[in-house]
């Protein structure tokens, strides 16, 4: 694809990597048979490929108006259409740069950005989240459906974490709402972990990986958060922590990114590469480990749905499958399980129409062939889904920890 960048789109810190994958780009269409809002839409301007032009068009200096907003909005972040590419087009990196420099080019209408600001203030505090959440759930039965189901009924108490006792050693991101939606995730994963030889050490100062703020174009305040989580986890990594772990494959997907979003800033990017070379999605820790010392009992009949971010941005599709069925998990088939399920962060909220769609389609895919429970490993993703009342989801270490003898 020939560029011709304007002026001003030639000064931003990334227009090289913007030109770079614009030209990548041979509009050949592929991309369109597996993205999920085309083929929910049937819109050129609600595909990669029309997205990639609008944004080619933004940095070339044409009109740009909230109707460009709504359809790079309308953007999963799924990239599903970068493992379908054959150009490799690094579609989402550019999406970034399109879309942080279009919101200084079109004003949001003022709900827009009260939601985002909000969104941005209670996501990634913790103690925000779990205290409104508190409050939803005394006040559930008084809330409109909406907002109701956004509230989980269902929550599984965390069972204690064994002392760290083993030489090898890790980090877990605790993230910011799993520990309020799911709280015994990283407490299913540490008693797993420690079964196979390995302790989770703290870093209590770590705290939101900056995937919220970033993908709500407040990308500084993104990296900014990445910074400080660097800062938390360096002297544990200098001391020996072999690897970064991330139960939630949206998290990961980012940590992973730190890197490559930091490698311009030199009191940084040395220190970002090596933490982005130690981040570990859960799966990958544990699919190396000998599984035989985890001694289970037969497992459920399962549904596995694998995140975007864990098929799509780390490439680890089918690896959580085959950790379960080495474990005695029966698996059920699933349909266009590349699919996203419209979770996608806060997609679900900013996008509530798109994204039930995607999830009503996901839960048929799904529960296709009866399990008795779905598995995942993204928390966006388990509560997203949960909120239609339907099968039963959880976090597939849970399930593997309950399966153990």
């Amino acid at each position: 694809m020939q560029t011709n960048l304007s002026e001003h789109a030639k000064t931003l810190a990334r227009a090289d990597e913007a030109e770079s994958i614009l030209r990548s780009c041979v509009h050949c269409g592929f991309c369109n048979a597996t993205c999920p809002t085309y083929q929910i839409l049937g819109n050129e301007l609600d595909g990669p490929r029309g997205r990639i032009y609008l944004i080619k068009q933004l940095l070339e200096g044409e009109p740009v108006t909230g109707k460009t907003q709504l359809h790079l909005d309308r953007c999963l972040s799924c990239r599903n259409c970068e493992t379908t590419c054959p150009s490799g087009v690094s579609y989402h990196a550019l999406l970034d740069i399109g879309r942080a420099e279009l919101e200084h080019r079109v004003e949001r209408p003022t709900s827009q950005r009260l939601l985002r600001e909000v969104l941005r203030q209670v996501v990634p505090r913790p103690a925000v989240f779990n205290a409104l959440l508190k409050a939803g759930r005394t006040f559930r039965p008084l809330l409109p459906d909406a907002m109701k189901r956004k509230v989980p009924a269902r929550v599984v108490a965390p069972k204690p974490r064994p002392a760290p006792r083993h030489a090898r050693r890790v980090l877990m991101l605790e993230g910011c709402v799993q520990p309020s939606l799911s709280p015994n995730t990283n407490a299913a994963a540490a008693r797993v972990l420690d079964r196979l030889g390995i302790s989770v050490t703290a870093a209590p100062s770590a705290g939101c990986c900056g995937a919220t703020d970033y993908h709500l174009n407040a990308q500084e305040a993104g990296l900014a958060r990445a910074r400080r989580n660097i800062d938390a986890w360096w002297p544990a990594v200098e001391a020996g922590a072999e690897a970064i772990v991330q139960t939630a494959s949206g998290c990961g997907a980012f940590v992973k990114e730190y890197g490559h979003l930091l490698r311009d800033d030199p009191a940084y990017a040395d220190k970002a590469r090596r933490i982005s070379e130690r981040a570990r999605d859960l799966v990958e820790v544990i699919a190396g480990e000998p599984l035989g010392v985890l001694r289970t009992t037969a497992g459920k009949k399962l549904a596995f749905h694998c995140p975007c971010t864990l098929q799509h941005a780390q490439k680890l599709g089918g690896t959580v499958e085959s950790v379960l069925q080495r474990l005695g998990f029966a698996l059920t088939a699933v349909p266009d399980a590349h699919v996203c399920c419209g979770s996608a962060g806060t997609y679900s909220i900013t996008q509530p129409v798109l994204a039930e769609k995607l999830r009503d389609n996901k839960l048929d895919a799904l529960e296709s062939s009866r399990p008795e429970v779905i598995a995942t490993a993204n928390i966006g993703c388990q509560t997203h889904l949960e909120s239609a009342g339907r099968t039963a989801v959880r976090h597939w270490i849970e399930l593997v920890e309950e399966a153990l003898t």
